[in-house]
């Protein structure tokens, strides 16, 4: 069965029942959409804040391919497996996306029967919380064009506005456009363009904030533009932050959902890796950890991207750091990095798995040296792996001391990942702590920062720019040199170049371009031919996508 029909054939329960069954959760601290998904209170989540933490797992991968890694699928086994096995656990996933959805990358809610439900609601609209951040996004551009129209008190250069407009779907015709065009009743042309809703800042920020309070306050921080004398203008300065903190109040409130298995995952927040920061919210992961006694979360695409950015960004604001990192691995993508076409991945082929291994080997070696985190492999299982691949693979990763477990939790559920489970377990049942660190200090250069994780994490020798961009960075650091950095890079490569499978190294990073996030408090970094705007493939997802005329939806996953 595909994941979509394993999805309708679910046995879900009533998700206030499983609120106060698991949880604890009162009904009245619950707002159901419909009887299998709910948003939490501000309250309830308030009211949990002196209890201690749980144990924070967060699951990564290795750098995607085509073949399929599975980060999703291993963060909703594993967090069934934890309670099969007798442990208090609870996942905390990113939304996904429309544009995805529909575009190459399907969705984004696990697979086989390791999914969260109801599927099709998270993968299509859900709560609304992408239909009310690109709302807040687009008033705020709205009202910029406003002003400028209305007189302009502000002395805005309408060459130098900074805030795009943003839409949930993949459209490379809307990344350059003109607007106002038509005569003086329809504003003033100048040139503008859209980013994809999980680009937005107003997305980063939802996912950085953890009250009302804060969440207007980093709304009205936004960085608009500048006037022509060169002095910066940000959202509170035209009123707006007051109505898209409004529009935003309850996409604040986290997501409760559950797996197949009838187990509570928090799914709130949607920021892609690869152009964002990657991470579901932070009072969705502070809230859970304060619920049970273990947190499972994951981080968007490969490691250098997604663990990177939840551990330098996410952990360092929100006070957090990982206990345990698993890094997900699959024997089809190794032999992929190691040169293998997709149509000949289910053939065995011990020497492409080996060249290919040096891909796992460096997000490991990232993540038990750079960031001293214990770090376990879980090697997610296709029917095409042989004994002898999983074999040399198991072996491999034993060489650089630490364990790979075979999990099958596509196929079997919590039950397929036990063993990865009480791995797990048994590291965070030690008394010791990681000896945790951030990769770079605040105090460090923001040009250093983007070096460092070039060179540290992604096998660079160096970075390079043109004397603009190297002149904003310089003109940046004088106020945000504090800042952390948030790299947006191909997710299918340490480098800059997609086409750079395996682990390149003695690659320079080259920098496009880089655009304050003020009210998010990051600087972006735009590098190589990334955009922030996809487009849809020759092929689209969407023209595999149908209803009957019963209402059953057929190929959106």
């Amino acid at each position: 069965m595909s994941d979509s029909e394993i999805a309708q054939q679910a046995h879900m329960k009533p998700i206030i029942d499983l609120a106060r069954e698991q949880l604890g959760i009162p009904a009245e601290h619950l707002d159901p959409y419909g009887h299998y998904k709910a948003k939490l209170s501000l309250e309830y989540s308030d009211s949990l804040q002196e209890r201690p933490n749980g144990k924070l797992i967060l699951v990564t991968a290795i750098s995607p391919t085509p073949a399929g890694e599975g980060k999703t699928t291993a963060t909703v086994g594993l967090g069934d497996a934890l309670n099969r096995i007798g442990k208090k656990a609870l996942i905390c996933l990113r939304e996904p996306s429309l544009g995805p959805c529909f575009g190459v990358k399907g969705g984004a809610a696990g697979g086989g029967y390791a999914q969260v439900v109801p599927m099709e609601d998270i993968n299509l609209h859900f709560t609304g919380d992408f239909h009310a951040i690109g709302s807040a996004h687009n008033l705020l551009a709205a009202m910029i064009d406003n002003h400028i129209h209305q007189g302009n008190h502000l002395n805005l250069d309408s060459r130098r506005i900074h805030w795009k407009r943003v839409m949930d779907m993949n459209d490379r015709s809307l990344r350059n456009i003109i607007v106002g065009l038509g005569g003086t009743m329809d504003g003033y042309p100048r040139e503008d363009g859209f980013d994809i809703i999980a680009a937005s800042e107003v997305m980063a920020i939802l996912c950085l904030s953890t009250t009302v309070k804060e969440l207007k306050q980093r709304l009205g921080n936004i960085l608009v533009g500048y006037t022509h004398d060169g002095q910066a203008v940000f959202a509170h300065q035209l009123n707006a932050h007051g109505a898209m903190t409004t529009l935003l109040k309850n996409a604040l409130r986290p997501n409760l959902v559950q797996t197949l298995e009838n187990n509570l995952a928090f799914v709130h927040g949607g920021p892609f890796a690869n152009i964002a920061h990657g991470c579901n919210t932070v009072i969705a992961t502070k809230t859970a950890l304060k619920m049970t006694d273990y947190v499972v979360t994951e981080a968007g695409f490969g490691a250098d991207l997604g663990a990177e950015k939840f551990i330098n960004i996410k952990c360092r604001k929100a006070g957090l750091q990982p206990d345990v990192v698993v890094l997900v691995a699959t024997v089809r993508a190794l032999k992929f990095h190691g040169g293998v076409a997709v149509k000949n991945l289910t053939e065995e082929n011990l020497h492409a798995l080996e060249a290919g291994f040096v891909n796992l080997e460096r997000h490991l070696y990232n993540m038990l040296e750079q960031f001293a985190l214990p770090c376990i492999v879980a090697i997610n299982h296709f029917v095409s792996d042989s004994d002898a691949e999983i074999t040399l693979l198991k072996k491999k990763v034993e060489a650089l001391g630490t364990t790979a477990i075979v999990c099958k939790h596509w196929a079997e559920g919590g039950k397929g990942a036990e063993a990865l489970a009480y791995a797990v377990a048994d590291i965070l049942d030690q008394s010791t702590q990681p000896n945790f660190d951030f990769l770079y200090p605040d105090e460090m250069p923001l040009w250093d920062k983007i070096k460092t994780i070039a060179t540290r994490l992604y096998g660079a020798v160096d970075i390079s720019a043109d004397d603009k961009v190297r002149l904003q960075l310089e003109k940046l650091n004088e106020q945000y040199q504090h800042y952390p950095v948030c790299i947006a890079k191909t997710q299918s490569s340490f480098s800059a170049d997609p086409l750079l499978k395996g682990a390149p190294s003695g690659h320079i990073l080259p920098i496009r371009e880089v655009r304050l996030a003020h009210g998010a408090e990051f600087v972006v970094v735009i590098c190589g031919s990334i955009m922030t705007m996809p487009g849809l493939p020759k092929v689209p997802a969407a023209e595999l996508i149908d209803i009957d005329d019963n209402g059953k939806v057929t190929g959106l996953f």
